[in-house]
Protein backbone atom coordinates (compact mmCIF):
# COMPACT_ATOMS: atom_id res chain seq x y z
CA UNK A 1 0.00 0.00 0.00
CA UNK A 2 1.35 3.49 -0.86
CA UNK A 3 0.54 6.69 1.32
CA UNK A 4 1.95 10.05 0.59
CA UNK A 5 2.31 11.11 4.65
CA UNK A 6 1.71 8.20 7.13
CA UNK A 7 1.36 9.10 10.86
CA UNK A 8 2.26 6.98 13.97
CA UNK A 9 0.32 8.21 16.64
CA UNK A 10 -3.94 8.84 16.21
CA UNK A 11 -3.02 11.80 19.52
CA UNK A 12 -3.92 15.62 19.64
CA UNK A 13 -0.57 16.02 17.20
CA UNK A 14 -1.12 13.53 14.72
CA UNK A 15 -4.83 14.14 14.15
CA UNK A 16 -3.64 17.77 13.81
CA UNK A 17 -1.39 17.41 11.44
CA UNK A 18 -3.28 14.95 9.18
CA UNK A 19 -5.85 17.88 9.33
CA UNK A 20 -3.09 19.99 7.14
CA UNK A 21 -0.63 16.84 5.33
CA UNK A 22 -3.12 16.58 2.45
CA UNK A 23 -4.32 14.05 0.09
CA UNK A 24 -2.93 10.35 0.68
CA UNK A 25 -2.68 10.14 4.54
CA UNK A 26 -2.60 7.42 6.93
CA UNK A 27 -2.93 7.93 10.69
CA UNK A 28 -2.02 4.97 12.54
CA UNK A 29 -2.46 3.89 16.65
CA UNK A 30 -2.46 0.67 18.27
CA UNK A 31 -5.17 2.30 20.77
CA UNK A 32 -8.81 1.09 20.40
CA UNK A 33 -10.00 5.05 20.44
CA UNK A 34 -8.25 7.97 19.07
CA UNK A 35 -6.75 11.03 21.49
CA UNK A 36 -7.16 9.11 24.56
CA UNK A 37 -5.21 11.93 26.93
CA UNK A 38 -7.88 14.42 25.00
CA UNK A 39 -10.78 12.63 26.47
CA UNK A 40 -9.37 12.24 30.07
CA UNK A 41 -7.75 16.19 29.86
CA UNK A 42 -9.58 19.16 31.85
CA UNK A 43 -11.62 16.32 34.30
CA UNK A 44 -13.40 15.24 30.48
CA UNK A 45 -13.77 18.97 29.70
CA UNK A 46 -10.38 19.17 28.01
CA UNK A 47 -8.07 22.45 28.93
CA UNK A 48 -7.79 22.45 24.88
CA UNK A 49 -5.42 25.75 25.30
CA UNK A 50 -4.44 28.38 26.72
CA UNK A 51 -4.89 32.20 26.25
CA UNK A 52 -1.76 33.55 27.44
CA UNK A 53 0.54 31.00 25.97
CA UNK A 54 3.71 32.60 24.83
CA UNK A 55 7.25 30.82 24.25
CA UNK A 56 8.15 31.09 28.33
CA UNK A 57 5.42 28.84 29.13
CA UNK A 58 7.89 25.75 27.72
CA UNK A 59 10.27 23.73 28.50
CA UNK A 60 13.10 23.03 26.09
CA UNK A 61 16.74 22.80 26.16
CA UNK A 62 16.75 25.31 23.35
CA UNK A 63 14.14 27.82 25.05
CA UNK A 64 13.61 29.69 21.14
CA UNK A 65 12.93 26.32 19.34
CA UNK A 66 9.40 26.98 19.83
CA UNK A 67 8.78 30.26 19.40
CA UNK A 68 8.51 29.50 15.24
CA UNK A 69 5.78 26.88 15.44
CA UNK A 70 3.93 28.68 17.73
CA UNK A 71 4.05 32.00 15.96
CA UNK A 72 2.57 30.46 13.09
CA UNK A 73 -0.08 28.53 14.41
CA UNK A 74 -1.43 30.04 17.69
CA UNK A 75 -3.86 30.28 20.87
CA UNK A 76 -5.92 32.20 18.76
CA UNK A 77 -6.28 30.01 15.26
CA UNK A 78 -6.84 27.12 17.53
CA UNK A 79 -9.87 29.15 19.10
CA UNK A 80 -11.23 29.93 15.83
CA UNK A 81 -11.52 26.53 15.23
CA UNK A 82 -13.14 25.32 17.73
CA UNK A 83 -15.87 28.63 17.18
CA UNK A 84 -16.31 27.26 13.61
CA UNK A 85 -17.37 24.36 14.95
CA UNK A 86 -19.99 25.95 17.44
CA UNK A 87 -18.34 23.95 20.60
CA UNK A 88 -18.81 25.73 23.55
CA UNK A 89 -16.21 26.55 25.85
CA UNK A 90 -15.22 28.88 29.17
CA UNK A 91 -12.13 30.13 30.98
CA UNK A 92 -10.92 29.31 33.91
CA UNK A 93 -8.32 30.93 36.13
CA UNK A 94 -5.02 31.91 34.54
CA UNK A 95 -6.04 31.90 30.99
CA UNK A 96 -7.15 27.80 30.81
CA UNK A 97 -9.76 27.21 28.23
CA UNK A 98 -12.13 24.34 28.66
CA UNK A 99 -14.93 22.81 27.07
CA UNK A 100 -18.50 23.36 28.43
CA UNK A 101 -19.73 19.88 27.72
CA UNK A 102 -17.11 17.38 26.60
CA UNK A 103 -13.86 16.63 25.32
CA UNK A 104 -15.43 14.27 22.40
CA UNK A 105 -16.28 17.41 21.39
CA UNK A 106 -12.65 18.63 20.04
CA UNK A 107 -11.81 14.76 18.86
CA UNK A 108 -14.79 14.86 17.12
CA UNK A 109 -13.87 18.24 15.62
CA UNK A 110 -10.04 17.16 14.80
CA UNK A 111 -11.41 13.68 12.98
CA UNK A 112 -13.65 15.94 10.98
CA UNK A 113 -10.91 18.18 9.61
CA UNK A 114 -8.90 15.27 8.61
CA UNK A 115 -11.91 13.20 7.13
CA UNK A 116 -11.82 14.48 3.55
CA UNK A 117 -7.87 13.53 2.98
CA UNK A 118 -6.95 10.98 5.77
CA UNK A 119 -7.80 7.65 6.76
CA UNK A 120 -7.47 6.19 10.80
CA UNK A 121 -6.69 2.93 11.38
CA UNK A 122 -6.78 1.84 14.83
CA UNK A 123 -5.66 -1.36 16.86
CA UNK A 124 -2.64 -1.07 14.53
CA UNK A 125 1.19 -2.21 15.59
CA UNK A 126 4.07 -0.59 14.29
CA UNK A 127 7.04 -3.09 13.17
CA UNK A 128 10.06 -2.49 11.33
CA UNK A 129 10.67 0.60 9.95
CA UNK A 130 13.21 1.87 7.25
CA UNK A 131 14.30 4.19 4.61
CA UNK A 132 15.62 3.00 1.41
CA UNK A 133 16.37 7.04 0.66
CA UNK A 134 13.15 7.60 -1.43
CA UNK A 135 10.51 6.25 0.68
CA UNK A 136 9.75 4.86 3.88
CA UNK A 137 8.28 1.50 4.24
CA UNK A 138 6.91 0.44 7.77
CA UNK A 139 5.62 -3.23 8.46
CA UNK A 140 2.09 -2.63 10.47
CA UNK A 141 0.03 -5.45 11.49
CA UNK A 142 -4.60 -4.38 11.57
CA UNK A 143 -6.57 -7.05 12.50
CA UNK A 144 -3.77 -9.80 13.16
CA UNK A 145 -3.11 -9.54 9.36
CA UNK A 146 0.69 -8.16 7.94
CA UNK A 147 0.50 -4.72 5.44
CA UNK A 148 3.33 -3.03 4.58
CA UNK A 149 3.03 0.63 3.63
CA UNK A 150 5.14 2.69 1.71
CA UNK A 151 5.04 6.32 1.98
CA UNK A 152 6.68 9.79 1.17
CA UNK A 153 6.54 11.33 4.32
CA UNK A 154 6.39 9.72 8.00
CA UNK A 155 5.77 11.76 11.55
CA UNK A 156 6.02 10.41 14.09
CA UNK A 157 3.31 11.59 16.84
CA UNK A 158 3.45 8.69 19.26
CA UNK A 159 4.19 10.92 22.42
CA UNK A 160 6.08 10.59 25.05
CA UNK A 161 6.19 8.05 28.21
CA UNK A 162 3.66 9.24 30.72
CA UNK A 163 0.75 7.15 31.57
CA UNK A 164 1.31 3.94 30.44
CA UNK A 165 -1.72 2.90 30.87
CA UNK A 166 -3.09 4.48 28.65
CA UNK A 167 -0.38 2.67 25.87
CA UNK A 168 2.48 5.42 25.99
CA UNK A 169 5.70 3.65 25.08
CA UNK A 170 9.33 5.22 24.00
CA UNK A 171 8.32 4.26 20.64
CA UNK A 172 8.98 7.96 19.19
CA UNK A 173 12.70 7.75 20.92
CA UNK A 174 13.45 3.96 19.30
CA UNK A 175 12.91 5.78 15.99
CA UNK A 176 14.69 9.43 16.87
CA UNK A 177 17.94 6.59 17.76
CA UNK A 178 17.00 4.38 14.55
CA UNK A 179 17.05 7.66 12.48
CA UNK A 180 20.49 9.17 13.92
CA UNK A 181 18.29 11.95 15.81
CA UNK A 182 19.92 12.15 19.66
CA UNK A 183 16.93 11.75 22.40
CA UNK A 184 17.57 14.41 25.47
CA UNK A 185 17.17 12.90 29.34
CA UNK A 186 13.35 12.01 29.56
CA UNK A 187 11.76 11.93 33.26
CA UNK A 188 7.82 12.42 34.79
CA UNK A 189 6.32 15.85 34.53
CA UNK A 190 3.39 17.85 36.03
CA UNK A 191 3.49 14.82 38.51
CA UNK A 192 2.58 14.65 42.48
CA UNK A 193 5.73 14.49 44.64
CA UNK A 194 6.00 11.50 47.00
CA UNK A 195 7.63 11.02 50.44
CA UNK A 196 8.49 8.09 51.95
CA UNK A 197 7.70 8.28 55.44
CA UNK A 198 3.89 9.13 54.19
CA UNK A 199 4.46 12.37 56.55
CA UNK A 200 1.16 14.19 55.09
CA UNK A 201 -1.25 10.98 55.21
CA UNK A 202 -2.57 12.52 58.54
CA UNK A 203 -3.85 15.64 56.78
CA UNK A 204 -4.69 14.06 53.51
CA UNK A 205 -7.64 16.16 51.44
CA UNK A 206 -6.58 19.36 52.81
CA UNK A 207 -5.73 22.48 50.10
CA UNK A 208 -4.24 25.52 50.48
CA UNK A 209 -2.91 27.99 48.42
CA UNK A 210 0.93 28.41 48.66
CA UNK A 211 3.73 29.22 46.69
CA UNK A 212 6.49 25.81 45.14
CA UNK A 213 9.82 27.07 44.68
CA UNK A 214 12.41 24.68 43.16
CA UNK A 215 16.26 24.57 43.65
CA UNK A 216 16.55 26.40 39.73
CA UNK A 217 14.38 29.42 41.12
CA UNK A 218 10.80 28.61 39.61
CA UNK A 219 7.93 29.57 41.70
CA UNK A 220 4.04 29.04 41.02
CA UNK A 221 1.62 30.24 43.09
CA UNK A 222 -1.55 28.08 42.87
CA UNK A 223 -3.00 25.58 45.07
CA UNK A 224 -1.03 22.72 47.11
CA UNK A 225 -3.07 19.89 48.00
CA UNK A 226 -1.44 17.30 50.71
CA UNK A 227 -2.17 13.25 50.18
CA UNK A 228 -1.82 10.03 51.27
CA UNK A 229 1.37 9.72 49.54
CA UNK A 230 2.89 13.02 49.62
CA UNK A 231 2.23 16.37 47.65
CA UNK A 232 -0.50 17.41 44.75
CA UNK A 233 -2.31 20.26 43.39
CA UNK A 234 -1.43 23.03 40.61
CA UNK A 235 1.56 24.55 42.38
CA UNK A 236 3.16 20.73 42.81
CA UNK A 237 2.46 20.00 39.64
CA UNK A 238 4.07 22.84 37.91
CA UNK A 239 6.99 22.92 40.55
CA UNK A 240 7.47 18.88 39.24
CA UNK A 241 8.82 19.94 35.52
CA UNK A 242 11.87 21.62 36.65
CA UNK A 243 12.74 19.56 40.35
CA UNK A 244 15.35 17.26 40.14
CA UNK A 245 15.71 14.11 41.93
CA UNK A 246 17.39 14.98 45.66
CA UNK A 247 16.24 18.13 45.30
CA UNK A 248 14.53 20.25 48.27
CA UNK A 249 11.46 22.53 47.19
CA UNK A 250 10.52 25.60 49.20
CA UNK A 251 7.27 26.71 50.22
CA UNK A 252 5.26 29.30 51.28
CA UNK A 253 1.68 28.79 53.26
CA UNK A 254 -0.12 31.67 52.50
CA UNK A 255 2.08 33.16 49.75
CA UNK A 256 -0.05 36.92 49.76
CA UNK A 257 -0.30 37.12 53.00
CA UNK A 258 2.23 38.40 55.97
CA UNK A 259 1.68 36.33 59.03
CA UNK A 260 4.55 38.03 60.88
CA UNK A 261 2.69 41.45 60.74
CA UNK A 262 -0.98 39.79 61.47
CA UNK A 263 -0.15 37.63 64.85
CA UNK A 264 1.22 41.19 65.74
CA UNK A 265 -1.05 42.99 65.27
CA UNK A 266 -3.44 39.73 67.19
CA UNK A 267 -1.22 40.17 69.42
CA UNK A 268 -1.94 43.59 70.52
CA UNK A 269 -5.78 43.30 69.79
CA UNK A 270 -6.24 40.07 71.78
CA UNK A 271 -3.48 38.51 73.02
CA UNK A 272 -5.48 35.64 75.02
CA UNK A 273 -6.42 34.32 71.94
CA UNK A 274 -4.03 30.43 70.71
CA UNK A 275 -1.53 30.75 68.49
CA UNK A 276 -3.27 28.21 66.46
CA UNK A 277 -6.63 29.96 66.75
CA UNK A 278 -4.95 33.11 65.28
CA UNK A 279 -2.99 31.00 62.59
CA UNK A 280 -6.31 28.77 61.72
CA UNK A 281 -7.64 32.12 60.68
CA UNK A 282 -5.34 32.24 57.72
CA UNK A 283 -4.46 28.44 57.11
CA UNK A 284 -6.50 25.27 57.19
CA UNK A 285 -7.04 24.19 60.78
CA UNK A 286 -6.01 20.21 59.60
CA UNK A 287 -2.45 22.15 58.65
CA UNK A 288 -2.51 23.86 61.73
CA UNK A 289 -3.16 21.40 64.13
CA UNK A 290 -0.53 19.10 62.28
CA UNK A 291 2.27 21.72 62.12
CA UNK A 292 1.49 22.27 66.08
CA UNK A 293 3.87 19.67 67.60
CA UNK A 294 6.54 20.51 65.27
CA UNK A 295 6.62 24.11 65.47
CA UNK A 296 5.41 23.92 68.93
CA UNK A 297 2.28 26.25 68.58
CA UNK A 298 1.10 25.95 72.11
CA UNK A 299 0.50 29.18 74.35
CA UNK A 300 -1.16 32.25 73.02
CA UNK A 301 -0.14 34.83 70.76
CA UNK A 302 0.35 37.39 73.39
CA UNK A 303 2.92 35.36 75.26
CA UNK A 304 5.17 35.58 71.76
CA UNK A 305 7.99 38.11 71.51
CA UNK A 306 8.80 40.31 67.83
CA UNK A 307 12.20 37.51 67.40
CA UNK A 308 9.42 34.05 68.00
CA UNK A 309 7.00 35.69 65.76
CA UNK A 310 9.72 36.28 62.96
CA UNK A 311 10.84 32.73 63.36
CA UNK A 312 7.12 31.12 62.79
CA UNK A 313 6.73 33.16 59.63
CA UNK A 314 9.88 31.56 58.40
CA UNK A 315 8.77 28.59 59.07
CA UNK A 316 5.70 29.11 57.43
CA UNK A 317 6.55 30.85 54.28
CA UNK A 318 9.87 29.25 53.98
CA UNK A 319 9.44 25.91 54.61
CA UNK A 320 11.86 23.05 52.87
CA UNK A 321 10.96 19.88 52.16
CA UNK A 322 12.71 17.38 50.12
CA UNK A 323 10.43 14.86 47.98
CA UNK A 324 11.98 11.37 47.94
CA UNK A 325 10.41 11.01 44.51
CA UNK A 326 6.89 11.58 42.60
CA UNK A 327 4.52 8.98 41.57
CA UNK A 328 6.01 8.49 38.01
CA UNK A 329 5.03 7.94 34.68
CA UNK A 330 2.06 6.25 36.42
CA UNK A 331 0.39 9.65 37.13
CA UNK A 332 2.67 12.27 34.97
CA UNK A 333 0.25 14.89 32.60
CA UNK A 334 3.56 14.58 30.31
CA UNK A 335 7.36 13.82 29.83
CA UNK A 336 10.37 16.69 30.26
CA UNK A 337 12.76 15.71 27.21
CA UNK A 338 12.26 14.10 24.29
CA UNK A 339 14.13 14.34 20.78
CA UNK A 340 16.50 16.51 20.93
CA UNK A 341 15.90 20.13 19.00
CA UNK A 342 19.27 20.37 17.21
CA UNK A 343 18.55 17.84 14.74
CA UNK A 344 14.96 19.13 13.99
CA UNK A 345 13.92 22.40 11.77
CA UNK A 346 12.12 24.95 14.24
CA UNK A 347 9.81 25.61 10.85
CA UNK A 348 8.81 22.53 9.70
CA UNK A 349 9.61 19.93 12.67
CA UNK A 350 11.57 17.82 9.47
CA UNK A 351 14.89 15.63 10.92
CA UNK A 352 17.35 17.82 9.65
CA UNK A 353 19.66 14.56 8.37
CA UNK A 354 16.97 12.80 7.36
CA UNK A 355 14.95 13.80 4.61
CA UNK A 356 10.56 13.64 5.15
CA UNK A 357 10.66 12.20 8.63
CA UNK A 358 8.72 14.27 10.61
CA UNK A 359 8.99 14.60 14.99
CA UNK A 360 6.08 16.70 16.55
CA UNK A 361 3.86 17.03 19.89
CA UNK A 362 5.34 15.45 23.22
CA UNK A 363 7.91 13.39 21.41
CA UNK A 364 9.84 16.08 21.01
CA UNK A 365 12.25 18.00 23.64
CA UNK A 366 9.20 20.73 24.65
CA UNK A 367 7.21 20.56 27.56
CA UNK A 368 4.41 22.91 28.09
CA UNK A 369 3.46 24.26 31.56
CA UNK A 370 0.04 22.71 33.60
CA UNK A 371 -2.84 24.68 31.83
CA UNK A 372 -3.60 23.96 28.25
CA UNK A 373 -0.11 24.71 26.88
CA UNK A 374 0.71 21.13 26.01
CA UNK A 375 -2.26 21.18 23.95
CA UNK A 376 -0.81 24.22 22.01
CA UNK A 377 2.28 22.80 21.56
CA UNK A 378 0.27 19.42 19.88
CA UNK A 379 -1.47 22.05 17.73
CA UNK A 380 1.15 24.25 16.52
CA UNK A 381 3.86 21.50 15.82
CA UNK A 382 0.93 19.50 14.19
CA UNK A 383 0.20 22.24 11.86
CA UNK A 384 4.14 22.89 10.98
CA UNK A 385 4.65 19.51 10.09
CA UNK A 386 1.37 19.26 8.07
CA UNK A 387 1.67 22.60 5.88
CA UNK A 388 5.09 21.55 5.58
CA UNK A 389 4.08 18.49 3.73
CA UNK A 390 0.69 19.81 1.78
CA UNK A 391 3.08 22.91 0.41
CA UNK A 392 5.38 20.33 -0.77
CA UNK A 393 3.30 17.83 -2.37
CA UNK A 394 2.15 21.36 -4.20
Amino acid sequence: MYVNTLILGAGAAGLQCAGFSGPSTLVVDHAKLPAEKIRISGGGRCNFTNVGTTPENFICQNPHFAKSALARYTQWDFIELVDSYNIAWHEKTLGQLFCDISAKDITTMLLSEMAQTAELWLKTEVGDIRHDGTHYHVALKRHGQAQLVQANNLVIATGGKSIPKMGATGLAYQIADQFGLAVTDTRPALVPFTFSDDKFKPIAGTSTPARLTTANGYAFDESLLFTHRGLSGPAVLQASSYWQMGEDVQVTLAPDFKIDAALKVQRAEDGRKSITTALAVHLPARLVDFLGSELDLTGNVGDLGDARITELSTSLQKWSLKPSGTEGYRTAEVTVGGVNTDGLSSKTMESKTTPHLYFIGESVDVTGWLGGYNFQWAWSSGYAAGKAIAMAAN
